[in-house]
């Protein structure tokens, strides 16, 4: 099979999975968000670290530890995800998927918002009116429901800065995972630990096929990755992209038609608007992947 296939069925595979989280943490909702979040942190790291030890990597994580910079960066970006994760849990089992998947519809329009402040990026006109378009629709939702949409701009800061910090600190997934994994473990334990002094522990005692199941958030966390990993390896930016969109859509249609979440007619008008932010963003970006491509194919066949 073709590198680009495989990449492609790994991309899929990859955020397939993560589109249909709702109907997983929704067999959690037992627990809180914060006794959740410690849970997938602690079984997050025996994974990585059991991936660790197979694949021979403990060389490369203490290359990182060895590094200042990277260390910093890696236990900034832990601290951004862990955000990223208990805000996503806590919205899921408190009833608002909805605003979840809006958050990481925003999010590619803001990572190039990200490129314009931090790295100095300039934007052609396009994505400039993707990202006014997509202002006009957080707003709209904003006076909709009487509020920011919190939930949704969290979500979008946090994975937003999350990527920025990995970018800058250049890390493989596997272990750069175990370095964030293991920066947050100390808080998780102690959160399980302040959770069962108050009595407020509900993991260990709901039976055995509750605890297996918040047992697998730590495969359940690793294994896309790994897909995602794979994929962008083999296959183009412009496909991944394309394939990020899937995980949103999948959580929208579980929040809308699994979950009855309420949708009035000023809240499709404004997933409205971000659809038509990211329909004029994904084909600007296509349009200049196609320009440059062609671009190199004529100095390629001019240096001939």
């Amino acid at each position: 099979m073709p590198d680009q296939r495989k990449g492609f069925i790994y991309g899929f595979t990859a955020y397939l999975m993560w589109g249909l989280f709702p109907l997983y943490w929704r067999l959690l909702d037992r627990s809180g968000a914060i006794e959740l979040l410690a849970h997938r942190v602690i079984w997050s790291l025996l994974t990585i670290a059991a991936l660790v030890a197979v694949l021979r990597k403990f060389d490369q994580v203490k290359a990182l530890l060895r590094q200042p910079r990277k260390r910093w960066a890696l236990m900034g970006a832990a601290l951004l995800i862990s955000v990223n994760w208990g805000t996503y849990i806590w919205g899921v089992i408190n009833g608002h998927v909805v605003e979840t998947s809006l958050g990481y519809f925003i999010t590619p329009l803001f990572a190039v918002f990200l490129g314009v402040v931090v790295l100095k990026e300039r934007l052609r006109p396009a994505q400039w009116v993707a990202l006014a378009i997509a202002f006009a629709a957080v707003l709209g939702l904003a006076i909709e429901n009487g509020r920011p949409p919190w939930i949704a701009i969290i979500l979008t800061f946090s994975w937003g800065f999350y990527g920025l910090v990995k970018k800058k600190a250049d890390a493989g997934a596997i272990e750069g995972m175990a370095v964030e994994s293991a920066t947050v473990v100390p808080l998780a334990i102690a959160a399980l630990v302040v959770l069962g002094a108050h009595g407020q522990s509900t993991v260990t005692h709901a039976g055995t096929g509750y605890f297996l199941l918040v047992l697998l958030t730590g495969p359940l966390t690793a294994v896309p990755l790994l897909f995602f990993g794979a994929a962008a390896t083999r296959t183009s930016l412009t496909t991944l992209g394309l394939l990020n969109y899937i995980a949103p859509i999948l959580q929208f249609i579980c929040g809308v038609t699994l979950f009855h979440e309420h949708m009035s007619p000023m809240r499709w008008a404004g997933f409205g608007l971000v659809w038509v932010a990211l329909v004029i963003f994904t084909f600007d970006g296509m349009r200049r992947h196609r320009t440059m491509a062609l671009e190199r194919a004529a100095l390629a066949t001019s240096a001939a």
